[in-house]
């Protein structure tokens, strides 16, 4: 898939495929950490005739800009990026795709322009920010799958990235890969690009920027006195999630209490699949996605 560069509003440049018909409904995907645009090669080659897909790499990935600095990848800034690159493609209208860390900023992008710009939303295996949060607190499971978001955190592992890449804080922190599951051409790649050390440090920033609170597991399983949810809007759009049961990283609680803060909801559980579904399980996410777009116009 050929890029194009993208300079956005605020100054940062992204690396981006545009590919379908200018003049057709847009697709915005953004793909999840560690991966790049290519997360969603086989959805962009299966909605390219009739979509305009967009799939940047985000800012801190591959060749777009990575700044350093960790207040660069707050929320509202990964937010900002979507609706600018849309801007900058004229695009008044999409439907947002987000996997992974994409789809917690597609939560993001979604109920911030429910109202304006995005007509709908597909979000696969990512948490929406409350319930993840409550987990975190409250769930062994869920508590334990994110230890490695502390590591991420650690300065004091930093000199492990700046010797060996991002590769060697992934050996040493991360348990729910599948590697098996990927072309090795594929894979290859990644390993590749996880040695850019500006790189690295930009995707570990999205974890040490965020404000999701991950206690150790010798914390109380309990909220914090006088916690309460993020004061969100319910998302209103139509709203297709989909989720990767065998999911080491994010176990199904994630969808308890889902149609909760999402009034038009279609969920798609996929059985014996793990936690990178758009290229585990591309049929099935096709076959949702199109079934979505069938129903929702």
């Amino acid at each position: 898939m050929e890029q194009k560069r993208v300079k956005l509003a605020n100054g940062i440049e992204l690396d981006v495929v545009d590919e379908g018909p200018h003049g057709a409904p847009a697709l915005i995907f953004l793909h999840g950490f560690p991966e790049s645009h290519r997360t969603w090669r086989r959805q962009i080659a299966h909605f390219s005739g009739r979509f305009r897909c967009i799939a940047p790499d985000q800012r801190g990935y591959r060749g777009s800009s990575k700044p350093q600095e960790v207040s660069s990848y707050t929320p509202d800034k990964l937010i900002g990026d979507v609706f600018q690159l849309a801007d900058a493609l004229g695009i008044e209208t999409f439907t947002i795709v987000g996997h992974d860390w994409g789809g917690a900023i597609a939560w993001g992008v979604a109920i911030g322009g429910q109202q304006t710009r995005v007509n709908r939303a597909v979000i696969a295996n990512a948490p929406h920010p409350a319930i993840f949060q409550r987990l975190l607190y409250t769930n062994t499971q869920q508590r334990a799958a994110s230890q490695y978001i502390r590591d991420f955190r650690d300065p004091a592992n930093d000199a492990l990235v700046r010797e060996h890449g991002l590769t060697g804080l992934l050996l040493k922190a991360v348990k729910w890969d599948r590697p098996s599951q990927m072309e090795q051409e594929e894979r290859d790649a990644l390993l590749l690009d996880w040695q850019d050390r500006e790189a690295a440090f930009g995707m570990l920033n999205y974890y040490r920027a965020s404000p999701i609170d991950v206690p150790d597991m010798d914390a109380p399983f309990a909220p914090p006195e006088g916690w309460s949810p993020p004061a969100l809007p319910a998302l209103t759009i139509p709203t297709l999630v989909i989720w990767a049961m065998d999911d080491l990283a994010l176990p199904p609680e994630n969808l308890d209490g889902l149609g909760e803060v999402v009034t038009d909801l279609t969920l798609i559980e996929v059985p014996g699949c793990g936690h990178f579904v758009p290229w585990e399980a591309p049929d099935a996410v096709n076959a949702a996605m199109e079934d979505f777009f069938a129903r929702t116009g």
